[in-house]
């Protein structure tokens, strides 16, 4: 009899993780295709699709399961899952993270909001919507995102051993990490008991998809000629929020010095400036604020600021909109370049 509760039709049960390099989705496929293989013996594989810069950029991990009478022989990345699990929600911006969900598969989120907000960026029509604060659970126990999300994803995926997937993570952290066992132990637990589920349904649903499929924009067939390409590569137009691991600097001006110390060390110039005069009528330059399209959250500046302008918070929703200072772009606005 087989373990597994559903399987397509080369007799796979397929999971997809979308994430940013960072968050240990890499290593959260291969535990989890490890517990599979180890703890039910189940036949499995794992591999991951990123850029060359992996760090803070997009990333998949494919994860498949079949029963041990079946050989894998497909290696392709897996297209029509029936598990996905988002590590992040800035992904909703870049990558189309639900598309081609089974339509009886669970999307896992790691997010705070309510399943309302989050079925509706998703664009989810009806299923079965997962949602668990990861970061918090990270957050509190010292840990990584991805061992509170292996642990929502075995209460998804029911048919695992979740003491299988603690007795791997023992082995993976026991010889090189050893005080980190048992905080991510704990973690994995709290993923497990914390998640929430929410089934939408929707009347005349049953033949329809879960999520909306969308199609590239642009191709080889719909590109203008001579057209640029905006989506890619492009330091004035891209937005790098994606790259935050959940955290990002807080400003306040009101103990400001304007030294540029932060400035100095910030990577990808997200910090805004000004001319002006001192109490002294002399012209300096003074700080205005954060560019957060910029900003991928390294919080370098927070470690160089000498004073308590700049401190360490947890991304909440729309902050980084409200708060952000644009920059003066002479190419977009034709203003002038300070």
């Amino acid at each position: 009899m087989s373990l597994l509760p559903q399987k397509n039709q080369l007799g796979f049960f397929e999971i997809r993780l979308e994430s940013i390099g960072g968050l240990g989705a890499n290593l959260a496929g291969k535990m989890l295709a490890e517990a599979g293989v180890l703890g039910l013996g189940l036949n499995g594989c794992n591999f991951s699709s990123y850029g060359s810069e992996k760090k803070g950029s997009p990333v998949k991990g494919f994860i498949r399961f079949c029963d041990p009478d079946v050989e894998i022989r497909d290696h392709s990345p897996i297209e029509e899952p029936h598990v996905i699990g988002v590590f992040h929600e800035a992904l909703y911006k870049m990558v189309d993270v639900v598309k081609g969900l089974q339509p009886n598969g669970v999307v896992l989120v790691n997010s705070v909001r309510d399943f309302e907000n989050v079925k509706h960026d998703l664009g989810m029509k009806s299923g079965t919507l997962a949602i668990v604060d990861a970061l918090g659970i990270a957050v509190e126990e010292k840990t990584k995102v991805n061992t509170a999300m292996l642990g929502a994803l075995f209460r998804i995926c029911d048919f695992l051993d979740p003491d299988a997937m603690r007795a791997v993570i023992r082995k993976t952290f026991e010889k090189k990490y050893p005080h980190l066992v048992e905080p991510n132990i704990k973690t994995f637990n709290r993923g497990y008991e914390e998640v929430t589920f929410k089934v939408f349904k929707e009347e005349d649903s049953d033949n329809e998809p879960l999520f909306n499929q969308s199609q590239p924009v642009l191709g080889y067939d719909s590109q203008s000629i001579g057209g640029t390409i905006i989506a890619q590569g492009n330091s004035i137009l891209k937005d790098v929020s994606g790259s935050r691991q959940g955290f990002l600097p807080a400003y306040d001006p009101n103990t400001c010095i304007h030294c540029a110390a932060c400035d100095n060390v910030c990577p990808d110039f997200c910090f805004v400036w000004e001319e002006g005069e001192d109490k002294r009528g002399r012209k300096n330059m003074f700080l205005k604020g954060i560019d957060y399209q910029y900003c991928k959250g390294c919080l370098k500046c927070v470690e160089a600021c000498p004073t308590t302008s700049l401190s360490e918070m947890r991304e909440e929703l729309n902050y980084a909109q409200d708060h952000t200072v644009k920059q003066n772009h002479p190419y977009i606005t034709g203003g002038v370049k300070s």
